[in-house]
């Protein structure tokens, strides 16, 4: 498996479990494989499909994710092909062509496809190898992106009882690991999950505070490269997109309200890179398989923890350092209510119980690294992540928490456990407002402690002390009670942990060390010269500019820079077949730049 992953993809070593994976195939073993993006999940079915006897069936759920993965292999010398409904006649009578002469290693379809009948009896007329299940989480009703054709493969391992069945996704808690495998009738699978830290990844939460200055602040760190900014409403992407585009960015808009052939044309730009940002919902997202997104963007609060997992893993797939920034406000979790609503018994509950725990998530003040492992049922052994707000100490902790933490859960205690998180703010900030005074609650005694506060630090410190467990939210009212957790720093026994009241900053403090490491020798200028041959490339070619090379790869031409083909194959992603159509090119132009 060593020798055909150096010679076709230029790796010389597995990453963490990618060798176990392969072997569970090599194996006919079934399989459940939870890595991380840019975990390397796809090699995992690609490598061990060259080394077997007939042709692997890839389930893929978008006929744009069909397409770059296919591209993506073709550029390496590996015949693969994809079926779909884009395709003409012509074009689907030559890959029958190829697979009649058993010249094709790996086909991708879709889920719909795969169960036909017509389909079925077609394939049982060939050599299978084996099937490999992309994007296996929307195989669960548990989740992030359920899609209900993807539970009709159950029906694979009657229609294929000797052949294995693997499942690959970056997100799988437990449970929606054990539906998978209940769903799609797995026998008795290897079940291979990764860590879900993602290192190169710096994550950072904020307030909305300016939320447009926000957003512009981390693509100004980022000039010329690619980056996605996620909107919550449509509206939002309109706007955002407009403001960047008079401001003299080069972005571009991506919506289902949009016309479909211009949403392609805007992917497709962005994928290409012809425009350097596109502002989305999350209808964009998972057919994009670009692995030098330099930074995500959250202008508003994600839907879950899920859901953010996924988001933002599309920012740094080629393990090189990516920035993520997630802008949330109150006004976030009251728009997710109401898109929420419409769902009805088990799947509506288990979608509000996300909303708040991702609601904790960004008003948390622990590590975010940590967060998000242990969320995933995962522990997190690092102190310090070097790569979040929290340990890069953008965030300062209050030095009197204990008696703010007090003040706060007093107050609540004082108004009965009967007012929600925005009135009990008023309260402590002393606030005029005419319900508060005819209430009559400016006369008890925890009125105005916290006056020479802002009204949005004492929400933000409510929200820290809720994420914490001092503070229970009611479900239907949303009124706030004090948990024995609560009672506990009360008496003084407990000191939670709280934001020091100062104005966030909008540049880090200190750049991470993924950042410092992954530009280690790296000759800039010369950088920039290889991107924009790779750019010239693909666009000859017509085909997304990572696809020539990734930008871990020209950063390490930008390091060694070689001087002859024996030395360009030592280029980290050179292989072979890539070795003899680029070294040539690429080296003139080291040569030229010495």
């Amino acid at each position: 498996m060593i020798d055909i992953i150096k010679k076709y993809w230029g790796y010389d070593s597995y990453l963490p479990l990618q060798q176990e994976a392969m072997q569970c195939v090599l194996d006919g073993r079934d399989s459940i494989v939870v890595l991380p993006t840019g975990g390397g999940k796809s090699l995992c079915f690609q490598a061990p499909a060259l080394a077997m006897d007939g042709m692997a069936i890839v389930v893929s759920p978008l006929i744009s994710l069909m397409k770059d993965q296919v591209d993506a292999l073709k550029s390496n010398g590996i015949t693969a092909a994809s079926l779909n409904s884009a395709m003409l006649y012509t074009e689907k009578r030559d890959v029958d062509r190829l697979i009649q002469r058993s010249q094709l290693k790996l086909l991708y379809v879709s889920p719909e496809r795969l169960v036909n009948d017509v389909f079925i009896e077609y394939l049982n007329s060939i050599k299978i190898s084996f099937i490999a299940i992309d994007e296996g989480h929307c195989i669960s009703i548990w989740g992030h992106d359920f899609r209900p054709e993807y539970r009709m493969l159950g029906m694979l391992k009657e229609k294929f009882p000797n052949i294995a069945l693997h499942t690959y996704t970056a997100t799988a808690t437990k449970q929606v690991q054990n539906d998978i495998a209940s769903q799609i009738n797995l026998d008795n699978p290897e079940i291979l999950v990764g860590s879900y830290d993602r290192p190169n990844l710096i994550y950072r939460v904020k307030r909305a505070d300016k939320r447009f200055d926000q957003i512009c602040t981390v693509i100004d760190r980022h000039p010329n490269e690619s980056g996605l900014i996620y909107c919550i409403r449509r509206a939002d992407v309109d706007e955002i997109s407009h403001r960047l585009k008079v401001s003299g960015y080069d972005v571009l808009p991506y919506h289902a309200g949009m016309d479909p052939e211009d949403r392609r044309r805007n992917q497709e730009a962005f994928i290409q890179e012809h425009t350097d940002i596109i502002v989305a919902t999350v209808a964009f997202g998972m057919g994009i398989d670009k692995s030098n997104v330099r930074y995500v963007i959250h202008s508003g609060m994600p839907k879950s923890l899920e859901h953010y997992q996924q988001e933002i893993g599309r920012a740094g797939r080629d393990g090189l350092a990516a920035d993520c920034l997630l802008i949330y406000s109150g006004r976030d979790l009251v728009i997710w209510k109401l898109v929420l609503s419409d769902l009805e018994g088990e799947a509506g509950k288990i979608a509000m119980e996300k909303l708040y725990e991702m609601s904790a998530y960004c008003s948390g003040v622990e590590c975010r690294h940590k967060a998000l492992v242990n969320y995933f049922g995962q522990d997190y052994d690092k102190s310090n992540c070097d790569a979040c707000d929290i340990c890069l100490d953008d965030i300062k902790l209050a030095e009197d928490a204990l008696i703010i933490g007090q003040k706060i859960l007093s107050c609540i205690i004082r108004l009965n456990e009967g007012f929600g998180a925005d009135y009990i703010a008023k309260v402590l900030a002393g606030s005029r407002d005419k319900r508060i005074l005819n209430m009559r609650h400016d006369r008890v005694r925890t009125y105005g402690i916290l006056k020479d506060f802002v009204h949005k630090q004492i929400r933000d410190w409510i929200d820290q002390l809720t994420s914490q467990g001092y503070i229970d939210r009611d479900d239907e009212f949303r009124t706030l009670k004090v948990t024995s957790s609560g009672w506990r720093v009360i008496r003084g026994e407990e000191t939670p942990k709280l934001t020091k009241a100062v104005e966030y900053k909008e540049r880090d403090k200190k750049v991470s060390k993924v950042e410092i490491d992954s530009w280690e020798d790296v000759d800039r200028e010369l950088y920039d010269r290889l991107r924009e041959l790779r750019s010239e490339l693909a666009g000859k070619k017509n085909v997304p500019a990572y696809i020539i090379f990734g930008d871990a790869s020209l950063r390490d031409m930008a390091r060694k820079k070689p001087k002859d083909e024996v030395a360009f194959l030592g280029v980290y992603g050179v292989g072979r077949h890539k070795a003899r159509e680029y070294a040539d090119v690429f080296i003139k132009v080291m040569v030229s730049y010495s």
